[in-house]
């Protein structure tokens, strides 16, 4: 999805001498992806990206598994998740497989003692409550309820709050985040029918280059193992940047919803997507225009995909007793559908005013320790009928 952009100053050609006014030259690297076959950026730092003046000892994040194989229809309560102080402790994966984990968060301090990188994985923050500032070298993201902040892997960054009463949905992808590849043209552009355009999409700004020598930690995450790195150098130290990989946001209130005459499949929500699992944004729109329409979801055998849903705001008119931060887990292998009576009662319905994140994943699931602390055991039995 990301288009070029540029920030600070930069040489007129890549790989050539581009000197401080001391005369003495900034450092280049290439921030690359799939080696140097997919997006990148040329990155003009005021001393080489290198200087590590000691390591810490590794430590573990690794989800722990309560759940790895189950068949059950699963409901998390997402606001049960405790808040706490510092922003990586506060980060409690619930739901993962091989291609992404799906986090809950609640810190309430900013970063300012250390900085943070995920080297093995994309993030997509989405913003449920809260409102604050996304700091990198590539320059600055405000942020506030609804935005899904998309951090490339290998970005350093800091999160700075505005206010401690902060939630967010967090997707670890091991894969590229990328927008759905069949509303962009062979250029890249997104196309007329595209939900969203690169006008909604908001690209870092104010970058502030700190030339500084210290000790600045930042912590690296890297196969389930976080390793404590110290640098000579401030990670922000960026004079000049180009290229198309860096950090960006887009908010769901930005999506256009695509309606019908009939009830549309989940496809038409899709925002985003990854190896094996896409994001799709349920926001208020309009409901199905047929006279004989039902607004209400069919029921759905989800034979290939596992589907959750994360609830942000509004009113579903397929499900009873939904929260805020709520999340559920509907498996392959088995349907699930509307609640009983959301069907009749949905007919003659306009519009919706709901507000939800869905992920399907295309591998299983398995629930972690955190997940069943916040489950409702109960909710696979919300189906029921009284039956003679």
């Amino acid at each position: 999805m990301p288009i070029y952009h540029t920030l600070g100053t930069i040489p007129h050609k890549r790989h050539t001498v581009f000197r401080k006014p001391n005369g003495e030259l900034y450092a280049e690297e290439l921030v690359s992806t799939e080696g140097f076959s997919s997006l990148y950026s040329l990155v003009y730092h005021c001393h080489p990206p290198t200087i590590v003046k000691s390591l810490g000892e590794p430590y573990s994040v690794e989800p722990k598994i309560a759940r790895e194989k189950h068949l059950k229809h699963t409901s998390l309560i997402g606001f049960n998740i405790k808040p706490e102080d510092d922003y990586l402790q506060s980060r409690k994966a619930v739901l993962v497989n091989s291609d992404l984990h799906i986090v809950l968060a609640a810190p309430r301090k900013s970063m300012t003692d250390y900085f943070y990188k995920n080297s093995q994985a994309d993030e997509v923050v989405f913003i449920h409550e809260g409102r604050g500032t996304l700091k990198t070298g590539f320059g600055k993201i405000k942020f506030e309820y609804g935005d899904y902040l998309v951090i490339p892997r290998g970005t350093i960054h800091q999160f700075e709050f505005e206010t401690e009463n902060n939630r967010l949905f967090i997707v670890e992808s091991f894969s590229p985040i990328r927008s759905p590849k069949r509303y962009r043209n062979e250029y890249g552009q997104l196309m007329e029918h595209s939900p969203y355009c690169e006008r909604d999409i908001k690209r870092p700004a104010d970058m502030e280059t700190f030339d500084e020598f210290g000790d600045f930690k930042v912590l690296i995450k890297k196969q389930g193992l976080m390793y404590p790195y110290t640098y000579g150098t401030h990670p922000f130290d960026f004079v000049g940047w180009d290229g198309f990989h860096y950090p960006w946001a887009f908010s769901i209130h930005d999506f256009e919803p695509i309606t019908g005459r009939l009830h549309q499949p989940p496809p038409v929500h899709q925002t985003f997507e990854g190896h094996n699992f896409v994001i799709c944004s349920f926001v208020p729109r309009k409901y199905d225009y047929h006279p004989l329409s039902i607004p209400a979801p069919y029921n759905h055998s989800n034979v290939d995909s596992d589907e959750v849903l994360y609830y942000v705001d509004g009113d579903f008119m397929s499900r009873k007793s939904v929260e805020k931060g709520q999340i559920t887990l509907h498996p392959g292998g088995i349907p699930h559908g509307p609640h009983p009576g959301t069907v009749e009662k949905s007919i003659g319905k306009e519009k919706t005013e709901e507000l939800a994140v869905m992920i399907d994943p295309f591998r299983p699931l398995m629930l972690t320790e955190d997940a069943v602390n916040i489950e409702d055991e109960s909710y696979h039995k919300s189906w029921q009928i009284n039956v003679e």
